[in-house]
Order: structure tokens, then sequence, then C-alpha cells
């Protein structure tokens, strides 16, 4: 790649190429969670934070009825930072002048003014609006009183509370070479790899530590058995409306083949299997050009989430309040030569593997120099992707829409996506992966989950590029 396509599709600050298709779509901002006085005591007093999404700089706190303002950061008296404001329960006071704002952004007090001033009905910060699903509050950060695309009903968002889990973690790098680690069906078998295989019977939570779909001899074989043993993917791209989605193929036998299938959701999102049961939905979510925010969403078509056993499981990676990963450039992301010699190919842990993605992302530096790499045919998804990116960025500076959720048509049918990963008969296995979707969707408890896979063969029609 040119390096003055590097920039394009890397930076995303106000103005930029890539920051204007990026403010088309809903943009994660904060977990409920980080206003739990259980997880942070601090929000029980004051529940007020500094956030950063697009690099810009903004202000998030909840009034006394539960409801949540997400403003400008400088105070537009004077420019004082407004993270730093009291949180009097109907409103947002900057302590400079004492200029407060309701979540709306309307001043509603000018104190130091004289007597009967009407200053304030004429002074409104820029707020922006919010939407919490799954446990995520989004914001929406384009051009003032513009109207935003429908919120896509996809399985993450449309389960109930009790089906779903929430989580994030900030990385030291763009958010591209995030989101590449993620649709790229390759690396599986490679930084993911386990040199031994764990008991089935402790696998709850973990990414690749279950067991993939269906049988091989009549014994169940855990995903990490079949990256390990089978580590060339082929792999196959559907061009779909709202993104790309990807099929990687692994024959086992004559007979049998492993079939992974995936989804990426434009711009920054992808769905994987965890399970037969359970989905991970997982954005990468700019802060500025050198930081990002994965937020991840846990969703079961089976029994309620433990999100208690989920939350601690994570913990251990990662430091609140502002979930920083405890492995980073700063102690060689926990690199153990013992462990790589003998338990795993990285030699960085058993337990979480999103330290591997985070190695893999923050060592290419906090913006990838794209000029430098070698593509191959097991980057067709990285290439595809790129190609929707760059089409997306002169489309928008053209005034068009850019793809996927950001039109409202996909966006109100956008549903699902189905995802498996499974050990299916060789010469049937796309009826095969249909069929463990459909028994999935019929299995589960909320009723959502039931119509999904029709709609989806309705309403998506794929192109393929093999």
């Amino acid at each position: 790649m040119k390096a003055e396509l590097n920039e394009r599709v890397t930076r995303i600050g106000p103005g930029t190429p890539c920051g204007d298709v990026m403010r088309h779509y809903w943009q994660p901002v904060a977990l409920v969670d980080e206003f739990n006085p259980a997880l942070d005591p601090r929000m029980g007093v004051r529940p007020v934070k500094a956030v950063r999404v697009l690099g810009q700089d903004l202000v998030l706190f909840k009034n006394a009825q539960g409801v949540f303002g997400l403003l400008d950061r400088d105070c537009p008296h004077r420019g004082a930072d407004l993270a730093f404001g009291r949180n009097e329960g109907d409103g947002l006071r900057c302590p400079f002048h004492g200029w407060k704002f309701d979540v709306t952004g309307q001043c509603t007090e000018t104190p130091a003014e004289p007597t009967g001033s009407k200053l304030c009905t004429h002074v409104k910060q820029r707020s922006y609006p919010l939407v919490e699903r799954s446990g995520i509050l989004f914001g929406w950060f384009g051009p003032q009183d513009s109207t935003p695309p429908p919120f896509p009903a996809l399985d993450c968002f449309t389960a109930p509370h009790s089906h779903t889990f929430a989580f994030k973690g900030l990385w030291q790098c763009n958010w591209l070479q995030a989101f590449e680690v993620g649709v790229d069906p390759a690396h599986a078998s490679f930084l993911h790899r386990f040199f031994n295989d764990e008991s089935l019977d402790d696998t709850y939570g973990k990414q690749f530590r279950g067991a993939s779909a269906g049988e091989i001899e009549g014994q169940r074989w855990p995903m990490t058995r079949v990256m390990r043993e089978f580590d060339q993917p082929q792999i196959s791209v559907e061009v779909m409306p709202f993104g790309m989605r990807l099929t990687s193929l692994r024959p086992m036998t004559e007979a049998l083949t492993h079939v992974r299938v995936t989804h990426a959701i434009f711009p920054h999102t992808f769905v994987i299997p965890l399970s037969e049961t359970m989905t991970i939905t997982q954005m990468h979510v700019p802060v500025d050009d050198t930081h990002t925010y994965w937020y991840s969403v846990f969703t079961s078509f089976e029994g309620p989430v433990d999100k208690e056993a989920m939350r601690n499981q994570r913990l251990q990676a990662i430091d609140l309040p502002d979930y920083t990963p405890k492995s980073g450039r700063h102690n060689q992301w926990g690199f153990d030569p013992q462990e790589q010699m003998t338990r795993t190919y990285l030699g960085m842990g058993e337990n979480d593997i999103n330290v591997h993605d985070q190695w893999a992302c923050e060592s290419m530096g906090p913006i990838q120099d794209r000029t430098r790499e070698h593509l191959g045919t097991s980057d067709k998804a990285i290439m595809a992707n790129r190609r929707t990116l760059l089409q997306a960025i002169d489309d928008v500076a053209a005034g068009k829409l850019p793809p996927g959720l950001a039109q409202a048509e996909v966006a109100s049918q956008r549903i699902g996506p189905d995802t498996v990963d499974g050990i299916a008969p060789a010469h049937d296995w796309q009826a095969w992966w249909q069929r463990a979707v459909e028994a999935k969707r019929a299995g589960a408890p909320w009723p959502a989950a039931l119509t999904a896979a029709s709609k989806d063969s309705a309403n998506l029609h794929p192109q393929v590029n093999a």
C-alpha cells in the first residue's frame, strides 16, 4: 500500500477522510459498567467520565434520573475542562465560573452574570445522541442536527440483557490494524496455537478452548486441535450489504471438513463463534489515531450468561477503571520463552488470547507502515476490506453514504449475522452449517432469534470472491 493511502485509511480525527466515514456510524463510547460503583467507587460519589472517541475529547455524565449526557469537553464560556465539573444531579457545573449544563447541553445557569440575565438561554454546548444497547453506550458523531441511521438489530443488541455480557480493553495502536487481526482467518492456527488441549469441561467463556460442533470418528475436537493440525485454510470472501462473510474450510479427511463462518460488519466490527451456542461481536473503536478500544459482546443462544464468571476471567488481564491491559510493551506482553517452546506458539499466556492479538497489533507500531508489507492469498479478506474502505472514503467525499449500517435500508434489515465453527460433511458443508445455525436459533430462549436465519437468507444476496 502506498504511504498516502495508508494515511487515508488510518487517520480518523475531525475533518479527515476516514474520520468522515466513521462519523456515519454509531460508535461505542463507554460500558454502562464504568458507572457501576461496585467496580469504580468514584462513580457512587460523582458519575462523570472523560472520554475520547474519534480524536474528540468529550465528557460523559449521568444525572440523578439515570439519564446520560455526552458533551464536548471544553466549556463554551472560557474553555475549561468540563470533565472536572460538579455533577449536581440536574446538570454538570463548570467550576471556573459556575456555568451549568444539562444532559442536552443546554446552559441552565450563569450565576456570575447580573440578576435577570438571559445569557444562559442563548448558550448550548454541543451534545451527542446516545443509545444504550447490551451494556454499551453508543454515541452519534455525525454533523450537528443530522439524523443517525437506525440502530441495527444484531443478535447481540436484541438478545435480553440476561443473555449478553459486554467488556472492553485498550490497545496502543491504530484502529485498522486491530480490526484487520480480527478479519484474518489464517492467523488463529499460529498466533492462537496451543500445544496441549484443555478438558472440554472447563472452557466456558474462553476463546478457542471449546469444542468445534460435530464429531470426527466419534470424538469431539477442541478448536485448538483443529487450528493446530490444519493450518492451511481455504478462505472465501462474500461481499454482503453490511460488509463481508468469511468462510474458512480446513479439509480433515476425504469425508469431513472443518468449516468456520464469521462476519465483518463495516467499518470495524466482526462476529465470530465462541461455541455452538455463543457468539462474540467485537468492535474496534478509534480513541485517536494511535489508541483503540475493543468492545466485545458475548451473546448466548442457550442459558443466561454468567456475567460474574466472564468478568472475573477478563479482570485477570485488565486493570480498572480505564480497562488497560496488564501486559504490554512495558513488560514484553508477558513473553515467556519456555512457554513458547512447550505450551503456546507465541509464549504469551494460555488463559486470555486477547493478549495474543494485542501483541500482534501493538508490535506493528502505533500506526502500521503498510508500505513494507507483502500480502499473500490468505490475506484476501484484508485486501477486500481495504478496497471497501477506500471506496467508502471516495463515496463520502463525493457526498454519498458509505456502505452497510450507515444506510437506513441496510441498518433496518440487519439482523444476525450467523456464525459457526464445526466439523461438517465435506460434500455438504454449506447445508450443514445452515442447519447448525437453524438448530441454534430454534433452541434459543429469546424470540428474536427464531426468525433471524430466514430473514438473513431472504434479505442478503452475496457476491463471492473465492
